[in-house]
């Protein structure tokens, strides 16, 4: 059950609280008749949320809810306010509260608000699978090492101020679960969480992806189009590998940053701007600078207060966690009944020097659930490079179930021999790749005719996902998405 403590003066009032959170039958709520109170019962007790009134005796909310964010930063907190102390309320969220509810309160609205903040401090576990963290009823994340901790104290810190954020880590490492926790906990939470990869587009297009154009601005502007810093306006634009972005758009980045304005393409006009920027990179970015192709000015504005996520091979500590929380995402989305990984298994992905990080350990649990029978993860079921890459050698009764597993799992797909002159949708065959005729013998253009097959092959075998497409179809995930826009392919045509 989410423990919460209501806290607050008026007793009436902490009865219609305690009513409305135990109705739904998924909340244990005590009850403080003030901030000395609320701090006893808190340090002799786990409590994951709080919803503190500001005006009481020998403690002000205030100070209660300083003392109580010392004490664990972990425990959400709820401002209960009359409409008189909007403003100390406000100040309360600064100091490190979710948000604050206006007396009296309406069941379902305190019901509403306790699940967003629910909602928003799970991503913060989420991101790094490493504080101790209740993100739903009978579900506790804990982590183990320090390194992540100080990850979450710093996305508290940040999530308070609206200052840019720059976070580093590598390829995998959750950059985009860290900015998403970011901007959920923060003043921007009620706007939008607009993420664009500036590896992904076309230098000749950027200014007008973020800022947008006018019609007849340039070739082919046969509209208005409005950029993603108008589309985000009063929430978070997540600039995704910002070492990518060209050395003209960094100038124009950085004004927005300082000035807050902005002009589209082929405008005479000024847009202000109430956008919260977030960037990341997995790039040497002071490397950049000396060589003169990331701006120092940016570089220093971005990055005020840094966060840095370490690799998974720095962090193993955290392989157990992760997993289940894959485990129990797959059992969700495939409908499987998977209790865990077995012992053997297990000490495999610990030895994994993991390149990939997070973000291939998730691919590698989903992998191990379309081959996996059994209730239990086994040493058969992960991927030959896994295996090979830590020495692992499978036994003949490991080696007989892989191969039944896989002719199993390829007895109906496009790839069995019956059906290799089966249409698909396109009204071709997928087996059959590039037909070269003696009258068309031209290596580049059966080079391109053969790449555009072979990615649309791999994007319809993965579902339009890139991630996992890069992953099984060994293509660097840059070379796939540059690729997939030279070739003008939408991925999502191929999803579910």
């Amino acid at each position: 059950m989410f423990k919460v403590l209501v806290c607050d003066d008026d007793a009436g009032l902490r009865l219609s609280v305690q009513a409305a959170l135990a109705a739904t039958g998924r909340f244990e709520v005590d009850e403080a008749f003030d901030g000395v109170n609320a701090l006893e019962k808190i340090k002799s007790k786990t409590y994951n949320m709080v919803l503190l009134d500001v005006d009481m005796p020998r403690m002000t909310g205030m100070e209660a809810l300083k003392a109580i964010k010392e004490h664990d930063p972990s425990i959400i907190v709820l401002i209960l306010t009359a409409y008189a102390n909007i403003d100390d309320a406000v100040r309360a969220v600064k100091e490190g509260a979710f948000n604050y509810v206006s007396k009296p309160i309406k069941s379902e609205d305190l019901v509403a608000m306790v699940d967003r903040a629910i909602n928003a401090f799970s991503l913060i576990s989420q991101a790094t699978a490493s504080f101790p963290m209740q993100v739903e009823p009978g579900r506790e994340i804990i982590g183990h090492t320090s390194q992540m901790k100080k990850v979450f104290n710093v996305i508290m810190r940040l999530s308070k101020v609206d200052t840019p954020v720059l976070i580093r880590g590598a390829s995998g490492t959750g950059k985009e679960l860290v900015a998403r926790a970011i901007h959920s906990n923060s003043s921007f939470k009620d706007g939008k969480f607009v993420a664009i990869n500036c590896s992904a587009i076309p230098e000749n297009l950027f200014e007008s992806e973020l800022f947008g154009h006018e019609k007849g601005a340039f070739t082919g502007a046969d509209q208005r189009k409005i950029g993603k810093f108008q589309y985000a306006e009063g929430g978070t634009l997540f600039l995704d590998e910002i070492g990518d972005l060209p050395l003209l758009m960094q100038v124009k980045l950085l004004r927005v940053l300082q000035e807050r304005t902005f002009t589209p393409v082929g405008a005479n006009r000024e847009i202000e701007s109430n956008v919260r920027i977030i960037a990341a990179t997995n790039r040497p970015l002071e490397e950049m600078n000396k060589k003169g192709t990331f701006r120092e000015d940016l570089y220093y504005r971005l990055n005020v207060m840094p966060i840095n996520l370490p690799s998974l091979a720095d962090r193993r500590a955290d392989i157990d966690h992760l997993v289940n929380l894959f485990i129990q995402k797959f059992n969700r989305a495939q409908g499987k009944k998977v209790v865990g990984v077995a012992p053997e298994a297990l000490t495999v992905l610990k030895k994994y020097d993991w390149p990939g990080n997070i973000r291939e350990l998730e691919n590698i649990i989903e992998h191990a659930f379309i081959l996996e029978e059994s209730n239990m993860i086994q040493v058969s079921s992960l991927p030959e490079t896994i295996l090979g890459a830590t020495g692992t050698e499978l036994s003949a009764a490991q080696l007989r179930a892989r191969e039944e597993s896989m002719d199993k799992g390829l007895g109906d797909s496009d790839l069995d021999g019956d059906n290799a002159n089966d249409s698909d949708d396109d009204g071709g065959s997928d087996q059959e790749m590039v037909k070269i005729s003696g009258d068309t013998l031209d290596f580049n253009k059966h080079k391109e005719a053969f790449e555009r097959e072979f990615i649309i092959k791999a994007l319809k075998m993965f579902k339009g996902r890139i991630n996992q497409t890069a992953l099984h179809a060994n293509i660097p995930k840059k070379t796939l998405l540059r690729k997939i826009e030279k070739y003008g392919i939408n991925a999502r045509d191929y999803a579910d």
